[in-house]
């Protein structure tokens, strides 16, 4: 809170704690009027006077602080003041810095543009430079060749003063050099031309022949497949003619091993139907049996000789028992 503002309330309590301490060591330093008089009358005028003394003190204390206060205001305000005038002083200082500063950069920037279109002008100076100094080689160069051709210029226009007074047809005679110049290109292309011809005519020619070579090659592989192929069937041939004589062999001893075993079942089945018709006589019994059906007779005749093996067996267990007792 300022100074120059401050109320009766705060400005008292000031004056307390700033000169209660002084009036009470000032109070101490007068003599005690007790020991000295014992009046109270005495005393109170002494008091008073101490009272208006210390008010009149007090009074002079508080006009001394209300100037200094004063002062100090007005000192504050001129500090405002000053403050305020330094911060616009500041403030321009900056900006004039800044301006500065800004003027610097551009003419930084300036001076580099500058510097950069400098060299760019240096490095086209020394490249014209260079190209200049080509030109002039070139320029040497041609003129050089065309001094080595000029022999060519003297020889063509001997030609033409040759063809002119020549007996030749009309296209072989020149008038002027160029003439002679545009009859050596339409030679040349028609020399040109002919050569593609011929060039074109003989691609035709070799692919014609790269075509036979392969429809040849083509046919010998045909041809080489026909004849493995024949090679195959023949040696299938040879040996399916082989197979023939085997099996013919094979088939001659099957025939005589069928003639064998028909002869055998001939006589088996023989034997078989004297052995059945034995059986029919000891059994006297018709039997309907074909004399073809071989099976059935063969059952007929096991069926019999198990009954006799019983019979045997039976007889045979009967004479073991009549031994016995």
């Amino acid at each position: 809170m300022s100074l120059g503002i401050m109320e009766e309330e705060d400005l008292a309590e000031y004056f307390r704690l700033q000169y209660g301490e002084r009036l009470l060591q000032l109070l101490q330093k007068f003599p005690n009027i007790e020991e000295q008089s014992e009046s109270p009358s005495i005393r109170l005028l002494e008091k008073k006077k101490e009272a208006k003394i210390m008010h009149h003190a007090m009074l002079q204390k508080k006009e001394t602080f209300q100037r200094r206060m004063e002062t100090l205001n007005l000192r504050w305000e001129e500090l405002g003041i000053k403050e305020a005038q330094l911060k616009a002083h500041i403030q321009k200082f900056e900006q004039f810095i800044q301006e500065n500063d800004q003027k610097r950069i551009r003419a930084l920037k300036k001076a580099n543009k500058e510097r950069d279109l400098k060299r760019q002008r240096m490095r086209e100076l020394a490249k014209a430079k260079q190209e200049m100094a080509a030109l002039r080689l070139e320029h040497q160069r041609l003129s050089s060749k065309l001094q080595d051709y000029s022999i060519f210029n003297k020889y063509l226009e001997k030609v033409v003063e040759n063809s002119e007074g020549s007996d030749l047809s009309p296209p072989m005679q020149f008038e002027e050099i160029h003439e002679v110049i545009a009859r050596y290109k339409t030679l040349v292309s028609m020399h040109c031309d002919l050569m593609q011809s011929a060039q074109e005519g003989q691609e035709k020619i070799e692919r014609a022949k790269a075509r036979l070579a392969r429809y040849m090659e083509e046919k010998d592989d045909e041809i080489l497949q026909h004849n493995n192929e024949l090679a195959r069937l023949q040696m299938r041939f040879d040996r399916a003619r082989s197979d023939v004589i085997i099996w013919e062999s094979r088939w001659a001893h099957i025939q005589n091993t069928a003639a064998k075993k028909t002869l055998l079942l001939g006589t088996i089945k023989m034997a078989t139907l004297n052995l059945f018709q034995i059986v029919s006589k000891q059994l006297k019994e018709t039997t309907y049996v074909s004399l073809e059906d071989t099976h059935k007779q063969l059952d007929m005749i096991q069926q019999f000789i198990q009954d006799l093996s019983d019979i045997w067996a039976e007889v045979k267990k009967k004479d073991q028992q009549q031994i016995r007792f």
